[in-house]
Parts: C-alpha cells; sequence; structure tokens
C-alpha cells in the first residue's frame, strides 16, 4: 500500500479551509465548522504522513479545530505530538494554542515567548496569546487589533481567501474567556 502523499493532503487541507472560511464569511456558520472540521483532519493526515518538523500542520489542525468550534481532541493530540517543549517557533505555536484550549495558561505563556523570532506577525501572534493566558482585556484587544491590521495589509492568503484566520481563532479562545475584542474588519466575520 502506498504512503499517503502529505504534499496532497495538506492542499486538500487547505481548500476545505477556503471553503469553510468563505462559508464563515457568508454567514453560514453549520457548513462552516463542518468545512474546518474536516480541514482539521487532513492537517493531521498530512502531519502524519509529513517528514518530521512539519509544525505548520500542526498549527493548521489547532486553528480548524478551533474554528470548527471544538479542539479538545486537537490540543490533546498536539500536547502528545509535542510534549510540552519545542525548538522552533510553530512547534511553539502548534503547543500555545493546545495550552490555551486546554486552559494550561502557564504554558500557553511559555509558548508564546518560544514563538517570539524576527517575524513581526510571529510576535504579534504571541502578543495576543500571552494577554490571553494573562487575562489582560487591553493587552489582548491591542494585539489582536494588530494582527486583523496586518491581514488586511496582505495582497495574498494561504487559502486564498480574505480571512484573518489567527484573529477569528482568537477570538473564539478570548470569547470563552470573556475577553474578546470584536475588531471590526471585513475579514473578521461574526461570530456565533
Amino acid at each position: 500500500m502506498a504512503e499517503p502523499d502529505h504534499r496532497a493532503l495538506l492542499q486538500e487541507a487547505i481548500r476545505h479551509e477556503a471553503s469553510a472560511q468563505q462559508a464563515l464569511l457568508r454567514g453560514d456558520a453549520a457548513v462552516s465548522r463542518e468545512r474546518f472540521a474536516a480541514a482539521a483532519g487532513l492537517y493531521r493526515a498530512s502531519w502524519e504522513a509529513a517528514p518530521p518538523r512539519s509544525f505548520g500542520r500542526l498549527v493548521g489542525m489547532a486553528k480548524a479545530a478551533v474554528l470548527a468550534g471544538h479542539g479538545g481532541e486537537e490540543a490533546a493530540y498536539v500536547r502528545s505530538a509535542l510534549g510540552d517543549a519545542c525548538d522552533s517557533p510553530p512547534g511553539w505555536y502548534a503547543l500555545a494554542i493546545a495550552a490555551l484550549i486546554q486552559g494550561d495558561d502557564d504554558t500557553a505563556r511559555r509558548a508564546a515567548a518560544g514563538m517570539r523570532t524576527e517575524d513581526p506577525a510571529f510576535n504579534r501572534t504571541a502578543d495576543a496569546i500571552d494577554a490571553l493566558a494573562r487575562d489582560d482585556a487591553d493587552g489582548y484587544a491591542a494585539a489582536v487589533r494588530a494582527i486583523v491590521a496586518d491581514f488586511e495589509r496582505r495582497d495574498r492568503h494561504l487559502t486564498g481567501v480574505a480571512f484573518a484566520d489567527t484573529a477569528v481563532m482568537l477570538e473564539r479562545l478570548a470569547r470563552a474567556r470573556g475577553l474578546a475584542a470584536a475588531p471590526a474588519s471585513a475579514l473578521m466575520p461574526t461570530l456565533g
């Protein structure tokens, strides 16, 4: 039996994610949840078939799971795949999302620190994660607004859909903590 093609699985995950984003932007939450859940499963399959250290696929899986309205199983999977320490910003990012889902704020803050690089986009996301883990509403609001502004300036998006996926994912996590900032943007759907 042939090994699954991790690149084809990744592309299929991105296609499902694009479809989910379009559905959420037009207000179809049920279809969006279903497609984000499918994308999460495809990101996981892609991770399992990919070469070691393909941490972006774990990030994609965790983000899609949060956007599907769940994430507990995916968070546990990320934690089992990574342990509690990483050696790359994308690995730390996946761990930070998983820790936030699980309410492990100490690990989320440690992971946010590990995400920091010379990449301003990673640093903005790390700021938002750290603020959520500290219950800092003002710090979180400033960070998520900066993330949205960055997405608004982009000419290209991973899925081809103008959608601030990082900010939307963080807003779902923030809402569960009573810290949602609700930044206004055409790239930010109303969360149901």
